[in-house]
């Protein structure tokens, strides 16, 4: 294992995107820096003895961080560890050790190698229930493993997380990964992949089953959500449509549910770069959107941080947001 730079060392903290200057003193701020220490990113494969399969991750820490919260992510169809940089940047920045699990068989090497009109082909075979019974145990497997580490002296993790603070993300494939290990329940009934060390999701891209009842299904969601999507989010593969994400919200009970809907955003606004045969231009303001609201909202749940929620439940994201994005909590 060794500790990796991103060509050169960020540092810890984005520069100011909220104007220090104009903001009245002990305001909640999202985006605002908290320390000068460097993101450190070490990238380091789970070995899953149970399955023997490796599970690369890569962790965003700021400096020698102590009993921090963690937050997982789940790459979408294609992905890999590398992807959502701007959000394990900023999320290690304000705090939280952020944990990028990489997925075999759902990842870069579905497309790696192969020839321009071989990819979506590849892609979409890729897509099926094994990959996704595949990811939903790679989370467990990878919490166990930051657990043990986390008691082992010497090792480069050892003491930095607090087992008892787990937040789950993930775009796309990954948002249905997060789903299904943070509460939605399934046909016969019951949430059988729900993993009781995470306390909050928040899925980017989320979906409904292509059968079942969303309110049966969703109905047993019993920790905070935030759900984030666009008025363009629609992939190619997998068939979810901005109706069919657009249905998740209505289906989750009260208290501590959030759905943010970016106005004119497309699938890849949630990652990096845009993708293959994206139409509509990136609108910078996205990235800010989603780094404040998620930020709060890990604030507020694995934090226990009240001005974060109070900023969460008040007329904080109006500041970040533009007139025609839309934003609901119940």
């Amino acid at each position: 294992m060794r500790l990796l730079g991103l060509g050169v060392l960020v540092l810890c903290l984005f520069a100011e995107v909220l104007n220090a200057d104009d903001r009245p003193a002990g305001r909640y701020a999202p985006m605002e820096k908290l320390s000068t220490e460097r993101v450190e990113v070490l990238d380091i494969s789970v070995h899953d003895k149970g399955r023997n399969r490796e599970i690369p991750i890569r962790v965003y820490r700021c400096g020698e961080v102590n009993s921090a919260p963690v937050v997982l992510f789940s790459h979408g169809l294609g992905g890999s560890r590398e992807g959502g940089e701007f959000l394990g940047e900023h999320w290690a920045a304000r705090g939280y050790v952020a944990v990028f699990l990489q997925h075999p068989g759902s990842d870069t090497s579905v497309w790696q190698g192969k020839r321009p009109l071989q990819i979506m082909s590849a892609m979409r075979e890729a897509a099926n229930g094994e990959n996704y019974m595949l990811r939903v145990k790679d989370v467990p497997a990878v919490l166990d493993q930051l657990e043990l580490w986390n008691e082992e002296r010497g090792h480069k993790l050892f003491g930095a997380i607090d087992r008892e603070r787990i937040g789950m993300s993930g775009h796309s494939f990954g948002a249905v990964t997060t789903q299904a290990v943070s509460g939605q329940g399934v046909l016969r009934g019951g949430s059988p992949f729900v993993e009781p060390r995470i306390k909050a999701a928040l899925p980017m891209s989320p979906s409904t089953p292509s059968v079942g009842d969303p309110k049966t299904l969703f109905s047993q969601v019993k920790i905070p959500w935030m759900l984030m999507t666009g008025t363009h989010d629609v992939a190619s593969i997998g068939g979810a449509t901005v109706e069919s994400r657009l249905a998740v919200f209505p289906a989750l009970p009260p208290g501590g549910k959030y759905e943010l809907v970016l106005d004119q955003a497309a699938h890849s606004a949630f990652t990096d770069r845009k993708l293959p045969g994206d139409k509509q231009p990136r609108n910078p303001n996205h990235h800010r959107v989603i780094l404040a609201l998620s930020t709060a909202f890990w604030d507020a749940y694995l934090q226990g941080d009240e001005p974060a929620k109070a900023w969460l439940d008040g007329d904080g994201p109006r500041e970040v947001l533009e007139p025609p994005d839309t934003w609901q909590k119940k």
